[in-house]
């Protein structure tokens, strides 16, 4: 729920959700008053354990934000602290109170620095406006997480989503997974931007970008936030493909800041643009996609494919992962925990794969201790363009955990 509704004397809104199929959220009911100080009511199925502790935070959160007097309901569905603050901050927000401040809950300590070609076969999509897939999503073990502003939220919920991201990013240890935000379209991005990169997330993902100008926009406002707030981690980038024009400017969109760290494509925007069926197979994305993986090899990045969106066909996840990975994709977006284990398989190499690339690193290696220039396994000479490929899939498998 959300929305404003104005009196002569007050000014009422609201933020969050509550109802049977809700949990981990809350509502707040927020209407801003002349005087009277501040009066809380709260419903809470815990609210003999936690009442009290609501309601000091719902005092703390106000006044941080400076309101002094406002007649605020709770209803609360099992939310965490750094939830109900995101929700009391957007409904005082959208009374037009608290402009220039926010409340920041405490901060958890953030993760190692995300290298930017670490491993990215998985990227989990959390809608930005539903905390309820935050807590456990790590226990999953995606290679990433996407907190998502942008198609999964209502356009009605964008500012509230927003704040939730941010106190998000703050609070939940995602563990191993690499902590990506999908922002809006610009111009809207920006605003989410201004919201989150004070946050330190590993990664932007930019959506439907047709021209390079685009990523170099949010580069620049990356890099201004970045220095206004002291914050020296690297925050990568990843364009969103989903257009013609788009695509045909791939390579000039993979090399417009040093920190885009992967290409990828939108399948669903991309073949809406050419007016065609979105197939399993894929024949009708089979140019865009190899152009996008040629694009982000030239430019040494690398090449994530899209989403498959059919969450029940394991055996489809599986057939489109093994063939995307076998035409130079490093990975694929997820709709469903449930993908998480197919796409990992489908993107690890074979055991005869392996067998193979650790006989060609043996044979590489044994020449460089004898000072040979020449390479060889049995009768066959080893080029070097094979030698490097090896190289690579022995490390990547190395890094996967399916050999040590």
């Amino acid at each position: 729920m959300s929305g404003v509704v104005e009196t002569s004397s007050s000014r009422s809104t609201e933020a969050g959700h509550w109802g049977e199929q809700v949990r981990s959220d809350v509502h707040v009911a927020f209407e801003a008053r002349d005087g009277g100080g501040i009066e809380i009511s709260l419903e809470s199925r815990v609210a003999a354990y936690y009442g009290s502790a609501i309601l000091n935070q719902a005092r703390e959160v106000l006044a941080e934000l400076g309101v002094k007097h406002a007649r605020v309901a709770i209803h609360d569905e099992g939310a965490l602290p750094f939830v109900i603050a995101a929700r009391i901050e957007a409904a005082v927000r959208r009374a037009g109170l608290a402009l220039g401040k926010r409340f920041l809950p405490e901060q958890h300590p953030l993760p190692p620095v995300s290298p930017k070609d670490r491993l990215r076969r998985s990227r989990l999509y959390l809608p930005g406006s539903e905390p309820k897939y935050y807590i456990n999503a790590a226990l999953h073990a995606p290679d990433a997480v996407i907190l998502d502003l942008e198609d999964s939220v209502h356009r009605v919920e964008k500012d509230a989503a927003r704040i939730l991201v941010r106190n998000t990013l703050r609070a939940v240890d995602f563990g191993a997974c690499e902590r990506m935000v999908r922002i809006n379209q610009l111009p809207l991005g920006l605003e989410d931007l201004a919201e989150v990169v004070g946050e330190s997330p590993d990664l932007i993902l930019i959506p439907k970008v047709d021209r390079p100008e685009q990523v170099a926009e949010v580069d620049r406002m990356i890099g201004e936030i970045k220095a206004r707030n002291g914050i020296i981690r690297p925050i990568w980038i990843m364009p969103i493909l989903e257009s013609a024009l788009g695509i045909e400017n791939a390579m000039a969109i993979a090399t417009a800041s040093e920190n885009v760290a992967a290409l990828t494509i939108g399948l669903e925007d991309y073949t809406a643009d050419l007016g065609v069926v979105k197939t399993t197979e894929g024949r009708e994305s089979l140019y865009a996609r190899s152009r996008v993986v040629n694009a982000a090899h030239a430019a040494g990045v690398q090449a994530i494919d899209s989403v498959f969106s059919d969450v029940a066909d394991m055996e489809g996840l599986r057939q489109w992962g093994e063939a995307s990975r076998a035409a130079g994709f490093e990975g694929m977006g997820c709709l469903h925990p449930g993908q998480i284990r197919v796409i990992h398989e489908a993107f690890a190499p074979s055991v005869a794969e392996i067998e193979k690339a650790q006989k060609v690193v043996a044979a590489f290696e044994e020449a460089q201790s004898k000072g040979l220039a020449v390479v060889s396994l049995g009768s066959k000479m080893i080029d070097p363009p094979v030698v490097q490929r090896a190289l690579k899939l022995v490390e990547r498998a190395k890094a996967m955990g399916v050999i040590s």
